[in-house]
């Protein structure tokens, strides 16, 4: 069923995944569209985003944010229209970034994290990604916690999705040297079209190798999105004060238990005493909310002057969602991936 104007289509949790999720974890439902009150407003899914922060909520384990409950809906940023509204501030028709919807055809808002968007300055989807949370957290990343200079080496992981891409293209803006890693030779080829100084494949059997020839002057700032083997042949080439913005470890976030082999704690450790590094994780609306409009203004910029460039994938329909977090997951998508939920104009 697609979306439409008599029910409300609901993906939930359904129980809690081991290892990668898949379908079998949620479960589409079907209830009554929602009635709103004065003060609230009813929205319509346009847009959903998939991002990998939803495998930690997923899961029970203790974390930065409460999991997402068994029969609840799963939760995301989504692109809405307003449907009804009994909201001063808002009418119907208007274009909305919400962060409380979720997977679902509609929500009732009352107005808290939401945010007008305006159609004409860019596509409405771009608000869950370059203009929104990824980029957001790209930016803020790289600029308070990476503190580029002009003529440093920046290298980052994941460089073709919503976030890496970005931060490579920042480093470039800030006059960084940018050594950028993504998976598959497609992806390397887009990261040249991006303007970095070098792309490389991780999936090379020598990648190790060609990332040392790579950074002849080391590194200075390692943007981390990955973990694996990927930290594993960048650790030793990090120079004294590198610092490490750590925004995510996709490798692992299906891991179910300790990775094989030798134990290497002791050597990040050391590692990270004898060169000074900094190393500090972030959660971006928590840590830096309040500098959301310095960093809107300085994007706008750089995507309508064509200084950062944007590449979305869309797939159609909430019945598609859990498999799109899957292949997110695997590393399948290529740029900022976002579900199609219903149409701009429901007749």
């Amino acid at each position: 069923m697609s979306q439409n104007a008599i029910a409300n289509r609901q993906m939930i949790l359904a129980n809690r995944p081991s290892g990668a999720p898949g379908k079998d974890n949620f479960e589409l439902k079907t209830s009554d569209i929602p009635a709103i009150k004065d003060g609230q407003l009813l929205l319509r899914t346009v847009y959903l985003s998939l991002d990998p922060y939803m495998r930690g909520r997923m899961s029970d384990a203790e974390s930065y944010a409460e999991p997402v409950g068994l029969g609840e809906v799963m939760v995301g940023g989504t692109v809405n229209r307003v449907v009804e509204s009994k909201h001063p501030d808002y009418q119907a028709g208007d274009w909305v970034l919400s962060y409380t919807v979720g997977w679902q055809d509609y929500g009732v808002s009352d107005g808290s994290m939401l945010f007008k968007l305006d159609p004409e300055l860019a596509p409405v989807s771009y608000a869950l990604g370059v203009l929104g949370m990824p980029g957001f957290t790209a930016y803020m990343g790289l600029m308070d916690i990476g503190k580029p200079k002009a003529g440093e080496t920046l290298v980052v992981a994941a460089a073709t999705g919503p976030v890496g891409a970005t931060v490579a293209q920042i480093g470039k803006i800030q006059g960084c040297r940018v050594v950028a890693i993504a998976g598959g030779e497609q992806k390397r080829q887009h990261l040249e079209s991006l303007g970095v100084d070098v792309a490389l494949d991780h999936r090379a059997d020598d990648f190790a190798a060609q990332l040392a020839a790579a950074c002849p002057q080391g590194i200075d700032i390692y943007y981390e999105n990955v973990g694996g083997k990927v930290f594993d042949a960048v650790l030793p080439l990090l120079n004294t004060a590198a610092r490490i913005p750590l925004c995510g470890l996709v490798a692992h976030y299906n891991d179910q238990e300790l990775p094989l082999g030798q134990d290497r704690m002791a050597l990040l450790m050391t590692t990270i005493l004898i060169k000074c590094l900094t190393v500090r994780g972030f959660i971006i609306f928590d840590d830096y909310d309040d500098r959301y409009p310095e960093f809107a203004a300085a994007m706008a910029e750089w995507v309508s002057a064509g200084k950062v460039q944007y590449l979305e994938q869309v797939i159609d329909g909430l019945e598609q969602a859990p498999e799109g977090l899957r292949d997110l997951l695997d590393g399948k998508n290529f740029g900022k991936l976002v579900v199609r939920v219903g149409p701009d104009e429901l007749a």
